[in-house]
């Protein structure tokens, strides 16, 4: 019984309700709560995974009642079967070392751009930039410790002055948020399980929704039609993405520009709650006493 609950769950989250959410207008109306619904699924999805394997591994006859009841009722009965726990370490050390290495990755290719940018850029101070020598129109940051906001030469001659705070506010809402580790939380899951429609759709959604998430940060400097016309300027010029991922006009811009233009719809008091209660929810079913 405990098995068929856990799969359940697993065919919900992983596969119909990404489908259900993906583009939710709801959800992008508070960007930065829905960021929060992607990962609760993705830790939701885990945990349920993880503890259908247990179950899966666990002796006839002995299979425990989920992590929660497990932990208050250990005996010496239950203590020579820690070794069924073998297979979740095993995936959460996955887990670990996949999100390890990928952090170790953006670290070292921030570093290099970061040292490179010391050497050639110039500081603004006025504008609170690194202006780049670079034809090509970008905006973008670089997280961390030593943060930097960059833009080239290119994005400094196509934006008016207005435009151009637009993109750097829309930059320091992105550091402010600390959204390059939701976006590794994200990317992490994406690699893991990419086949996944969770995997798939929730990777790209927590990206988008971060970026909205710094539009409106980039709000309380701009108006929405400063900012929207800054991003219809650099994606029509061709900014990419800058080294960190997280460039002004690199991801949705036409979705973002239609937001800015329209009033967004309330966000459903669930949402909140499915935030809170996801990740939770596979150890409810999990401990539920069953006939």
């Amino acid at each position: 019984m405990t098995l068929a609950l856990l799969a359940l769950h697993l065919l919900l989250v992983g596969v119909l309700l990404p489908r259900r959410l993906a583009g939710s207008p709801r959800l992008q109306a508070r960007p930065a709560l829905g960021a929060a619904v992607w990962l609760a699924l993705m830790a939701s999805f885990g945990t349920g995974l993880l503890l259908a394997a247990h179950h899966l591994l666990a002796p006839l006859g002995h299979e425990p009642a989920g992590l929660v009841g497990l932990l208050p009722h250990l005996e010496p009965a239950v203590a020579p079967h820690a070794h069924d726990w073998w297979a979740p370490a095993a995936a959460g050390g996955a887990v670990a070392a996949v999100t390890a290495v990928l952090a170790a990755r953006a670290a070292r290719a921030r570093r290099r751009h970061r040292e490179t940018l010391d050497l050639v850029a110039t500081r603004d101070r006025a504008r609170r930039l690194l202006v780049l020598e670079d034809p090509r129109p970008a905006v973008y940051c670089l997280p961390g410790r030593r943060a930097r906001v960059v833009a080239t030469r290119g994005a400094v001659e196509l934006l008016d002055e207005r435009g151009l705070a637009a993109a750097v506010a829309h930059e320091y809402g992105h550091l402010r948020g600390r959204h390059h580790l939701v976006l590794l939380a994200a990317d992490t899951f994406a690699i893991l399980l990419g086949r996944l429609p969770l995997a798939r759709l929730g990777r790209a959604e927590v990206a988008l929704l971060l970026e909205m998430a710094a539009d409106d940060a980039a709000l309380a400097r701009v108006t929405p039609g400063e900012l929207a016309g800054a991003l219809c300027a650099l994606a029509t010029a061709g900014a990419g993405p800058g080294p960190a991922g997280l460039a002004a006009a690199s991801t949705g811009v036409l979705a973002r520009v239609q937001r800015l233009a329209r009033t967004p719809a309330p966000p459903a008091p669930a949402y909140r709650l499915a935030a809170l209660a996801a990740p939770l929810l596979p150890y409810l079913l999990a401990c539920a006493p069953h006939p």
